[in-house]
């Protein structure tokens, strides 16, 4: 066997059937090489030994992660606006019981009357206050009526009812011996005469200084029962020396 020495990589030959050897037809400066697996499935076996989990199956669970981040967010949502409904529920039934109250509150039985200054004075026999139903903060609402012919609130329901009344007199020549007498009556039908319903007696508040003008007030407050169509009504023992100041004597009552 010979080969020839300018060629740096050995000659192939060819062996035909006879058994000799002969000499290949191709060049021999061919390089030997050799092979490898492709280059798609290289990446499959990547792929299959990234954390031992395929990309499709990480996509679709980051998909079912994105699904119930997404679903909780839309609850999140839901639960902020049922809550905003209901705060404004809440509102309206506040604001419609509150109006309901103040209606309620504007149809009580009530009443009250300030005093109203006289220009003429009072002749000795009279002794009932005349009063202001409508002037500054006086008023008189559901179904009492003022009457005034004898100064008297008439009310339209039986029940328990608060009455009060304040009056302040002035005393020009007061000495140990004034006094004064502040009643609350009621006219009743049926009955002949008024019944007495509070009374007050004031004595002795002239101690200091006699013969000089003195101010005393007297005030009477009370829960009554009341009827229906009674007439309530205030005396004074000494009218002409009531003050002239308007807040100064008031009447009033109010259903509870």
């Amino acid at each position: 066997m010979s080969y020839d020495q300018s060629y740096p990589f050995p000659q192939v030959f060819l062996v035909d059937e006879g058994g000799g050897p002969q000499m290949s037809s191709q060049p021999p400066n061919l390089v030997p090489c050799w092979s490898f697996p492709p280059a798609q499935e290289r990446m499959r076996k990547r792929e299959k030994n990234w954390m031992g989990v395929s990309p499709s199956v990480a996509l679709i669970v980051l998909l079912l992660f994105l699904l119930v981040f997404a679903a909780l967010g839309f609850e999140a949502y839901q639960i902020h606006n049922m809550q905003k409904q209901l705060r404004d529920m809440r509102q309206v039934r506040s604001h419609c019981l509150s109006e309901r109250g103040l209606n309620e509150e504007d149809n009580r039985p009530a009443a009250h009357v300030i005093g109203r200054i006289e220009t003429m004075p009072f002749p000795p026999t009279i002794k009932t206050l005349r009063w202001e139903p409508s002037a500054g903060r006086a008023f008189v609402s559901g179904g009492v009526t003022y009457k005034a012919e004898d100064g008297a609130l008439q009310v339209n329901e039986t029940g328990l009812y608060h009455i009060y009344s304040r009056v302040e007199l002035i005393l020009k020549n007061c000495n140990p011996t004034s006094e004064f007498v502040h009643w609350v009556f009621v006219r009743r039908t049926g009955q002949t005469s008024p019944l007495p319903l509070m009374e007050a007696h004031r004595a002795g508040f002239c101690t200091q200084q006699p013969g000089h003008s003195w101010t005393t007030e007297s005030y009477l407050g009370s829960a009554l029962k009341l009827r229906k169509f009674d007439r309530v009504f205030v005396n004074v023992s000494h009218p002409n020396f009531l003050s002239h100041t308007h807040y100064a004597n008031f009447f009033g009552l109010y259903k509870i």
